[in-house]
């Protein structure tokens, strides 16, 4: 009988005894399907949002109007996605039942390169649709209120707001990978994939607001670089100069920067060129004796249109990134030399490593 590894653990003399998640569930009662109130706004949206409707509403209608009509569109977008059946419940569909315990398997058994989208529950593709709609909502009310003096105070908070939610988007391809990653441990693949069941039914996650930070961080930091594209080394110690990063980066960094898939996904993301354009650089520049050249002029030098200086605007981040991660992919699937992982899979594998340490060790600390 195929073990059922989603388990809670039980603490006894000697070990930890496996507890099947089932016994939480009442085996003879099945969830009936139900319509569910979907909150769309987190309280720090709704809050944001009070704050600047009614002014909006004075200082122009016209705007006003506009906006609410895309607010009760998101709104009526979540609660369609409301009636769709919970993933975190059990549930009797047509295709047979459904158990978050299911849906795991299911996460850990498809291993599929290609796209994966016709083999994920309809309420996380419409999840991502309200998700993206929202983006571009709190985006567009960022840039109306930048410009308008009355409403200032207000740019950067929306602006979080529209960059965390860009990071609910980024961290589902990243439990997709790890989740994906057969020489990772199994009870981390089955962390990352019960993680990816609460992302799709609220779309609001712990890891994107502890990740997010440290990430936009950094992707700020690498404009500042201005690197010399040349011998590309130094990269680790020019962030750790350079940046007042938090204690979980510096930790990435030390730990793990001697890693040859994270030393090259780190030049990936911050040179913003792929290992393969990397490499040819690196030759391209040694066969001429030129040391190192700046970012304006790695797109003469490679002979094609590379946007090595990219902006700091949420959508190039995430572009990038999908260049990136789809590049990886490849890379496996072809056994090719260089990242078979982006630096963003790399930090979360690490974040959850170390929580899953310190958790142990409470643990034992107990008992």
């Amino acid at each position: 009988m195929k073990e059922n590894v989603l388990v809670v653990q039980k603490m006894t003399e000697d070990n930890f005894e496996h507890i099947d998640i089932n016994s939480f569930f009442n085996d003879s009662s099945i969830v009936e399907d139900k319509k569910e109130k979907v909150e769309m706004l987190t309280k720090k949206q709704k809050l944001l949002i009070s704050q600047i409707m009614p002014q909006i509403k004075k200082i122009d209608p016209a705007k006003y109007t506009s906006f609410q009509n895309r607010l009760d569109d998101l709104e009526a977008l979540a609660q369609a996605m409301g009636r769709f059946p919970s993933l975190l419940e059990r549930h009797e569909l047509v295709g047979g039942e459904r158990t978050p315990t299911s849906l795991i398997d299911s996460l850990i058994d498809h291993q599929d390169m290609g796209d994966t989208t016709l083999q994920l529950p309809s309420k996380a593709i419409l999840g991502k649709s309200l998700l993206v709609s929202k983006i571009h909502t709190f985006s567009s009310m960022s840039k109306y209120i930048r410009h308008v003096p009355e409403l200032k105070e207000f740019y950067k908070p929306f602006e979080t707001e529209t960059i965390l939610s860009m990071f609910s988007l980024l961290v589902e391809d990243v439990y997709l990978n790890l989740i994906r990653d057969t020489t990772q441990p199994v009870e981390y693949r089955r962390e990352w994939a019960l993680a990816l069941l609460l992302l799709w039914e609220h779309w609001n996650d712990h890891a994107s607001e502890d990740v997010a930070p440290v990430l936009q961080s950094v992707w700020t930091a690498r404009r500042r670089l201005a690197p010399a594209f040349g011998t590309m080394m130094g990269t680790s110690e020019l962030l750790l100069i350079s940046m007042q990063m938090d204690e979980q980066w510096i930790s990435f960094i030390k730990q793990k920067m001697g890693d040859q898939g994270v030393t090259q996904a780190m030049e990936e993301f911050l040179f913003g060129i792929s290992y393969e354009q990397i490499s040819s650089l690196r030759k391209i520049l040694r066969e001429k004796g030129i040391p190192a050249i700046g970012r304006d002029e790695v797109s003469k030098f490679l002979g094609e249109h590379v946007k090595a200086d990219a902006g700091l605007d949420y959508r190039d981040f995430y572009s990038l990134y999908t260049i990136r991660r789809d590049n990886a992919r490849s890379r496996t699937r072809m056994h090719l030399e260089g990242p078979h992982k982006t630096l963003e899979d790399y930090f979360i594998q690490f974040v959850t490593e170390k929580n899953k340490e310190k958790q142990n060790n409470d643990t034992f600390a107990k008992s």
